[in-house]
């Protein structure tokens, strides 16, 4: 389970780094949200939906397992599935950019 000091300190780091990864101009269009569970934090994003209303999609989940970042995706039924190319480490910051700069993560 993340510590309290640990879990703020990644809020702070994730909240720096949807400021920057969001656009001004689409900051009321698109909200990229975390979560915590365990040693467990999900990305999600927000944006409107075709029809009308809003559309949340998972983006990415990283778990800490024995002091070690790994990376997971979503399939379409519901399942997360660790990213074979994403070297787990001990560096959430360092795990977040291959997060940003990897195809499969963003829609």
């Amino acid at each position: 389970m993340l510590d309290a000091f640990t879990k703020k300190r990644i809020g702070k780091i994730l909240d720096n780094y949807i400021d920057k990864k969001i656009p001004n101009h689409l900051k009321n269009e698109i909200e990229i949200r975390y979560k915590f569970r365990g040693n467990t934090v999900t990305l999600s994003q927000e944006k409107p939906g075709y029809m009308g209303g809003r559309f949340e999609y998972p983006i990415a989940q990283l778990r800490l397992d024995e002091s070690y970042w790994k990376v997971y995706w979503k399939d379409s039924k519901d399942k997360w599935h660790f990213v074979d190319d994403i070297e787990p480490v001990t560096d959430f910051e360092k795990q977040l950019m291959e997060i940003d700069s990897n195809d499969i993560f963003w829609v």
